[in-house]
């Protein structure tokens, strides 16, 4: 077993072991080194390790969720935390994530807490799901604290899909719009340049612009594109740094259409990451923490830092929350009510559920109003390259004709 714990999973490429090759009888006599019998072999061992070789990265979300839902079921069947890590740990595709199970069932097998071995893998198991597992430990509860843990990340993760899916449709429109643009410039264009050639000083400003565009594209694409790239790069480079990282996230709450978006996603979030800490028993210091730490967003992680300080200095969270300008004052009144009647938890929970289906009214309208601006910007840059093309051939029709 200490062989096992020993095992590294930080490595990305994971190769199976294959079998040993069968001895020799012993009636075998020698055989010539070199020989084609021995080449063969050779060729086939090294196809079974090529064969054999993967490349494997970290658990997902999705993995995490799987592990969660299946450790619930177990033990409230009645398996031991260590049989139950066991059995899972054995039936996981993913190397890296069976060595984690296996280190973990060592450790609580050397007189850790569950709690405490979630804790010596930070980059896969987060401070609320550690938090919740030690707040179920301390009250006895740890299969029904593991099956709202797989409710949580199961609504996060639907969370995390409805954004995306809000994303995927105006990304294929600019991808096919630029497509089409470079695909016009590069290949239709220039078979007009040549009824146009001599006749500059007759072309519109529009035709001229576009057949600047077209030669610029073609004779320096090479320099275009590593350009672009080094742009994308340095882009998501800078908004990774603590400068950047501010104006992007203060940038995704002042534009016009994912305004909405962004403070939807930020307020359910939090409120549902607090709703759920404080129905698990986490003490609220640390539900404000670690609300901060998973909220997306620089300003909305200060804004619950500042509630955080002021909470610890024995202050309410309505009180702090209602000095701070990106709360919904509709919100901080329902969380003052709930500090009142002291059903803070119910009260999280209904709100977190409101602004879930808040968020989801706003991604739909987001993308019902995205779609249509999108095919219209590709309506105008097809339609400018097409007018562009056709105007100088009616001027031109018309001198020669002498009107």
């Amino acid at each position: 077993m200490a062989t096992q714990t020993a095992q590294r999973y930080e490595g990305t490429a994971v190769a199976e072991p294959r079998p040993a090759a069968s001895h020799r009888s012993s009636g075998e006599g020698p055989r010539r080194s070199g020989s084609s019998e021995d080449v063969g072999r050779a060729d086939t061992s090294a196809m079974g390790k090529l064969k054999g070789f993967r490349v494997e990265f970290g658990p997902s979300r999705k993995d995490i969720l799987h592990f969660t839902s299946q450790l619930a079921v177990m033990i409230r069947a009645g398996i031991s935390l260590q049989d139950a890590l066991e059995g899972i740990g054995t039936q996981h595709d993913n190397a890296k994530f069976r060595a984690v199970i296996r280190d973990l069932k060592v450790r609580i097998e050397e007189g850790n807490s569950f709690s405490q071995a979630l804790a010596e893998h930070p980059q896969i198991f987060s401070n609320l799901y550690i938090n919740m597992v030690a707040a179920a430990e301390a009250s006895g509860s740890l299969s029904d604290m593991l099956q709202k843990l797989a409710e949580y990340l199961d609504q996060e993760a639907e969370t995390r899909s409805q954004v995306k899916s809000a994303m995927v449709y105006p990304i294929i429109i600019a991808v096919m719009a630029v497509s089409v643009t470079v695909f016009l410039l590069c290949f239709v264009l220039p078979r007009f340049t040549m009824i146009f050639r001599g006749k500059e000083d007759l072309l519109p400003m529009p035709t001229v612009i576009l057949m600047a565009s077209s030669a610029f594209l073609r004779h320096w694409w090479y320099v275009l594109v590593p350009a672009l790239g080094g742009a994308l790069w340095g882009f998501y480079y800078f908004i990774n740094t603590p400068v950047g990282r501010i104006w992007w996230d203060k940038t995704k709450l002042v534009l016009p259409l994912i305004r909405t978006l962004c403070r939807s996603l930020y307020i359910t979030r939090g409120l549902h990451t607090m709703g759920v800490l404080t129905r698990a028993g986490v003490p609220i210091l640390n539900t404000i923490s670690i609300t901060a730490h998973i909220s997306g967003n620089v300003l909305y992680k200060d804004m619950w830092l500042s509630v955080y300080e002021e909470v610890r200095q024995g202050k309410k969270i309505a009180a702090a929350l209602a000095r701070c300008s990106l709360m919904p004052s509709s919100v901080v009144q329902m969380i003052r009510s709930g500090e009142d009647s002291g059903n803070m938890a119910d009260v999280l929970r209904d709100v977190s559920a409101f602004y879930g289906r808040e968020l989801k009214a706003t991604i739909k309208a987001v993308t019902s109003m995205i779609e249509p601006l999108m095919i219209v910007c590709m309506g105008c840059l097809v339609g400018f390259i097409a007018m562009s093309i056709i105007l100088p051939i009616f001027k031109m029709s018309n001198l020669v004709s002498g009107k």
